[in-house]
C-alpha cells in the first residue's frame, strides 16, 4: 500500500479552479464515504480551504489517476480542466508535505496558524466518516505533533505579518487592556474586516464600524457584536474612540486635523491611537502634529511586517530541521509495522503451544498426579516445544553456511 497526497493550492491553480474543487463542510461526510469506496483506496481524508484542496489517502498503487477520475465524476468536471493544476506526493514526500502544510510552511502567509485548525477539522471529518485506518490516523497525529513542536520551538508564528495584525499588536502595546478600549474602524473592506477580527479575538471592549454604505457597515459589525454608523456620523462618534483604524478607497482625506482636534478636546486630551492603512491617505498628515494623537501610516507598519517576514523565514529554516526529525520518527513507526504480522503470528504459535501443554498438565492433576512432577514436566515440555523449531532452523543455517541467520538470531535472542 502507498501513501499519497494530491491537491491544488494558491500557487498551482487560479481561484476559478480552486472554487470548483472545493468541498464545503456539509459535503465532506458523503464525499469521504464515496471516495473510500472508490476502487483501490483504503483510507482517505480531505482538506478543503479557500487556498487549497488536498486529498490524503492510501491506495494499492502509487497512481493518482483513480483520484482524478473520482473528482471528475463527483464534481462533474472534465479532467483536462483541472488535472494540469494538480500536484502529487507519494510515501515519504506525502508525510513531509502534510507536516509542512500543518506548520504553515506551505501557506500564502508563511507560518499562519489557521491551517493547523483546518487540518484538525479534516482529520475529525474523516474520523467521523469512518474513512481513517491505522496508518493515516497515525500520520495525522504525528502531523499535529510536528506542528506543535514547530510552534513551541521556533518563532514562526510570533510576529505579525499583515498590516491589520501589526496594527492590533501595536494597540496592545499602547493600551494595558484592550477590553477597556473602544475601536472605530472606517471602511468595510478586507483589511478592516481582518482588523475587526483580530480586535474581537483579543477582546476589545467595543467596535464601531463606519462606512459610506451603512448596510455594509452593519453586516460587518454584526459579526463582531459591534455597531454601525455612516461616515456622516463620524463627528459625533470620533471622541468615543481610543483606537481608530481607517482603510477606504476615498481619494480625499476622511479625517482632518480640525475634526480630530475637536475630538481630543471632547476627550479631555485622553490619547487616541490612529492607524491609516489607506492609499491615498484617509487621515490628514497634519493630524500627527496634535498632542495626544499617535498616528501610524501603512508605511510605518509595512516596515514592521517586512522585518517580521525575515524573522519568519529564519524560523522556517529551523522548522524544516524539526520536520526532518519528525518525518524520520514516522518512517520508523511505519517500518515497525512490517514486523507486526510476524510478531502476531509468533505470539499466536507460542500461545497455542502453551495451551496444549497446559491442558495436558491440568488433566494429569485431575487424575491425581503429583503436582510437583506435573509442574516440572510442564516446564520441561513447554521449553522443548518453544525452542525446538528455532534450534532446528539454526542447525540447518549452520549446515548451509548461513552465518547471517546465525548472527541475526544471536541479536534477536540477545545472546552474548
Amino acid at each position: 500500500m502507498t501513501l499519497l497526497a494530491v491537491g491544488i493550492n494558491y500557487n498551482t491553480a487560479p481561484v476559478s479552479i480552486r472554487e470548483r474543487l472545493a468541498f464545503p463542510a456539509e459535503m465532506l461526510d458523503i464525499s469521504l464515504k464515496n471516495l473510500y469506496k472508490y476502487r483501490d483506496i483504503s483510507e482517505a481524508a480531505i482538506l478543503s480551504t479557500c487556498n487549497r484542496t488536498e486529498f490524503y489517502f492510501r491506495a494499492a498503487e502509487a497512481n493518482p489517476q483513480n483520484l482524478v477520475d473520482w473528482i471528475a465524476e463527483t464534481k462533474q468536471i472534465n479532467p483536462y480542466e483541472f488535472s494540469p493544476y494538480l500536484y502529487s506526493h507519494t510515501d515519504n514526500e506525502t508525510i513531509r508535505h502534510m507536516f509542512r502544510v500543518a506548520c504553515g510552511l506551505d501557506s500564502m502567509i508563511l507560518g499562519e496558524p489557521q491551517i493547523l485548525g483546518q487540518m484538525k477539522t479534516a482529520y475529525q471529518a474523516a474520523y467521523q466518516a469512518g474513512t481513517l485506518g491505522k496508518t493515516l490516523s497515525k500520520l495525522f497525529h504525528h502531523t499535529f505533533s510536528a506542528a506543535k513542536k514547530v510552534r513551541t520551538d521556533t518563532a514562526i508564528g510570533s510576529s505579525p505579518v499583515s498590516v491589520a495584525f501589526a496594527a492590533v499588536q501595536l494597540a496592545q502595546q499602547i493600551f494595558d487592556k484592550l477590553s477597556n478600549q473602544t475601536a472605530l474602524l472606517i471602511g468595510a473592506g478586507e483589511t478592516i474586516e481582518l482588523t475587526a477580527r483580530h480586535l474581537h479575538h483579543y477582546g476589545v471592549g467595543k467596535i464601531l464600524i463606519a462606512n459610506r454604505t451603512y448596510d455594509k457597515a452593519h453586516m460587518l459589525a454584526s459579526q463582531f457584536n459591534g455597531y454601525a454608523i455612516s461616515l456622516s456620523e463620524l463627528p459625533e462618534h470620533l471622541a468615543e474612540a481610543d483606537i481608530v483604524v481607517s482603510s477606504t478607497a476615498s481619494q480625499l482625506p476622511i479625517l482632518g486635523k480640525g475634526l480630530v482636534e475637536s475630538a481630543i478636546k471632547k476627550r479631555k486630551h485622553k490619547p487616541i491611537f490612529m492607524v491609516d492603512l489607506a492609499v491615498p491617505r484617509d487621515i490628514e498628515p497634519e493630524v500627527e502634529q496634535l498632542r495626544d494623537v499617535y498616528l501610524y501610516t501603512v508605511d510605518d507598519l509595512q516596515n514592521t511586517v517586512n522585518q517580521n517576514m525575515d524573522s519568519r523565514r529564519q524560523a522556517a529554516e529551523q522548522a524544516e530541521e524539526i520536520i526532518d526529525t519528525k518525518v524520520e520518527h514516522f518512517l520508523a513507526w511505519l517500518r515497525s509495522q512490517g514486523a507486526q504480522e510476524t510478531i502476531r503470528d509468533y505470539r499466536h504459535q507460542a500461545e497455542q503451544t502453551r495451551d496444549e501443554v497446559l491442558q495436558k498438565a491440568l488433566a494429569q492433576l485431575s487424575n491425581g498426579a503429583n503436582s510437583e512432577e506435573v509442574l516440572e514436566r510442564l516446564a520441561h515440555t513447554l521449553t522443548n516445544k518453544l525452542i525446538h523449531t528455532p534450534c532446528a532452523q539454526l542447525r540447518e543455517a549452520g549446515a548451509n553456511d548461513r552465518h547471517d541467520l546465525i548472527a541475526a538470531s544471536r541479536e534477536i535472542f540477545k545472546l552474548r
